[in-house]
């Protein structure tokens, strides 16, 4: 079952319709668990169900149905389990009483009646006392020579899991812990390493992102604060309780609080508390060569790539003076060796940091700008506002979760509104 999560999804005639998330089984007292139904992602990242009964064949990337899908958002009830997203690194053990495992993969069979049942585990053995030398060993085994299957969530891992979704971008692996019970998303996001799960707390919302932050020892929740944008940070901080959010800026970098700490200083919607403190911000000295290398690092935003900050000393923000901006595309027609202080775009309008996010909105949209310059009554460069944070802002609070109608109907209110 862990291959056919991305598997394709295709109508009688080779349509396809979507990918497969997950596949759903009913646990029962007597019996092995019974294969029901799949999860399959549709268009605009919607998660249907599709009944096996409705599945006609089962090959090697393609699934075949008879293309009457239920357009329905998949909704997870109490009796059933995700095979991917819970049985997945669940610990079982041995009926023969040689140990314990973790279940790396399940295996369904469909039965002359056509039903589909879990049939097989691929169990890895665990280390234990007795075991000396096959630590590691990986077995098939009948679903009936393990207990444990169906246990807590507590006896389960995320390794295999993360397996499936290491080649998921950031906002697509937040869809995905959004839709795991409480207990093993925190698993899970436990488990991604610091730069990763910064990502993803970026794109969750609210609620699921506290959660985590919350479930994380101190020290492990600041590591992960120190690595995100300081705007998210500073907005994920403020989301915290007041307790939780002082002990957090106590443990962060000194640097990186400092950041944050004047961030919480501005109100939610306003330039000061949209901006990020760390745009790409060079003197004029600086070529067009180091430009263009700022604006390839990993960690720089495409909104903020497209626009360097030339500033006096110091380029710490608060800097010195802003001179001007230099356009991405600008320095990609000019020589590597070209000085960027002499390519400079004067006339982009600064922001106060007090200014509301009406005006920010109105003057990206009149310049065709991805990032605006937030400045101080001396014209220090204090951060920068790009355009993907001001979209955040005006979505609906809850856009993530909300199905994609609503969310279009909201930003078809504010438009006219």
């Amino acid at each position: 079952m862990a291959r056919l999560k991305g598997t394709a999804v295709f109508d009688p005639l080779g349509d396809q319709v979507g990918r497969v998330h997950d596949v759903v089984v009913v646990m029962r007292l007597k019996g092995a668990p019974r294969a029901v139904g799949l999860v399959v992602e549709v268009s605009s990242k919607r998660r249907v169900f599709v009944p096996l009964t409705r599945v006609t064949s089962i090959d090697a990337g393609a699934v075949i149905t008879t293309g009457l899908l239920n357009i329905r958002r998949f909704s997870q009830r109490a009796t059933e389990t995700l095979v991917v997203g819970e049985l997945l690194d669940r610990q079982v053990t041995f009926r023969d009483g040689s140990g314990t495992g973790t279940v790396e993969d399940v295996a369904m069979e469909q039965q002359r009646n056509r039903d589909w049942y879990v049939t097989k585990l691929f169990v890895r053995r665990n280390a234990g006392r007795g075991l000396v030398g096959r630590r590691g060993e990986a077995l098939v085994v009948d679903v009936d020579d393990v207990t444990g299957l169906a246990g807590n969530r507590a006896q389960q891992g995320a390794t295999a899991l993360l397996a499936t979704l290491e080649d998921l971008k950031p906002a697509d692996l937040a869809d995905v812990l959004h839709d795991l019970p409480d207990n093993r998303r925190l698993e899970v996001a436990a488990e991604l390493d610091d730069e990763r799960l910064a990502d993803v707390l970026e794109e969750l919302g609210e609620e699921d992102r506290v959660a985590i932050v919350s479930g994380l020892d101190l020290d492990r929740a600041a590591d992960v604060l120190d690595v995100m944008q300081p705007d998210d940070a500073a907005d994920l901080v403020s989301e915290l309780p007041v307790e939780r959010a002082s002990e957090l800026l106590e443990r962060m970098e000194p640097e990186e609080a400092e950041d944050v700490r004047r961030l919480l200083a501005y109100e939610e919607h306003t330039a000061g508390g949209l901006m990020t403190t760390e745009p790409l911000i060079l003197a004029p000295e600086a070529t067009v060569a180091t430009a263009l290398a700022h604006a390839r690092r990993q960690d720089v935003t495409p909104a903020l790539a497209a626009m360097i900050f030339v500033v006096r000393p110091p380029l710490e923000t608060p800097t010195g003076r802003l001179l001007g901006v230099v356009h991405l595309q600008r320095a990609l027609r000019e020589p590597p060796h070209q000085l960027i202080g002499s390519l400079l775009d004067k006339d982009v309008d600064a922001l106060r940091p007090t200014d509301d996010i009406g005006k920010v909105t109105r003057l990206l949209a009149t310049y065709n700008l991805t990032a605006l310059p937030v400045v101080d009554e001396s014209r220090r460069l204090l951060g920068a506002v790009s355009v993907d944070d001001v979209l955040d802002h005006l979505l609906p609070d809850d856009w993530r979760e909300a199905d994609e109608e609503v969310t279009d109907r909201a930003m078809t209110r504010t438009a006219h509104g």
